[in-house]
């Protein structure tokens, strides 16, 4: 994609299923992953391979300092300035596909039985407008969404942003409410979801400290 070009931006989601990103819809039970690899690594969709571009994030530190863009308020949001609260981030690759689908409604629904001070924040390279229309439709609208679409610099600065589709890496970022990164999961297959249980659970713990 070209660099804050929309019009490219669209063909993102057909080459993310060109490639077969995603499975069965939310219904279905995806199967949950335990298992992570390293931000700047790789992760898999069957036998094909893709790297992970970036500057890889780790525990212990703070998110990169860029700018977000809410797609309910199209404001500017920068993570790294966020203190007070856990963010829950729930990294997902394209929003209209089944897989990611699953994902967020997992974090919209079954989230609810989270702390209401844990913000819970859907993050993607969808635009702000998909991002709205999809949280209408599937009557989301109580979580955050928040776009990296204009030139992908959140996963570029985490070390998430997936070689040929440009996507972001499937993936649960917890920060604490001192804006420190306390837990990272990147799914090593794609079309799995991240062990959201387990991330509910640390997210707890969190907002305890």
């Amino acid at each position: 994609m070209v660099a804050g070009n929309l019009k490219s931006f669209w063909i993102f989601p057909i080459v993310f299923m060109a490639l077969g990103f995603g499975c069965a819809g939310f219904k279905a039970k995806i199967p949950m992953e335990s298992k992570s690899v390293d931000p700047g690594t790789s992760v898999t969709r069957g036998e094909a391979r893709f790297q992970l571009l970036g500057t890889p994030v780790s525990a212990g530190k703070s998110l990169p300092s860029v700018n977000l863009v809410d797609a309910m308020t199209m404001k500017d949001v920068d993570l790294s300035k966020e203190k007070g609260a856990v963010l829950f981030l729930s990294i997902v690759p394209s929003i209209d596909t089944p897989v990611c689908e699953e994902q967020t409604h997992y974090l919209g629904e079954e989230g609810e039985k989270l702390p209401k001070e844990i913000r819970r924040i859907t993050l993607s390279r969808d635009t702000p407008f998909a991002q709205k229309r999809f949280a209408k439709e599937a009557k989301l609208t109580h979580i955050q969404y928040l776009s990296d679409y204009k030139e992908g610099e959140f996963g570029k600065g985490t070390g998430l942003l997936t070689e040929k589709t440009m996507l972001l890496a499937r993936s649960v970022v917890l920060v604490d409410k001192k804006g420190i990164i306390r837990y990272i999961q990147v799914v090593p297959e794609i079309t799995r979801l991240p062990d959201m249980g387990k991330a509910f659970q640390k997210a707890m713990e969190l907002n305890k400290e």
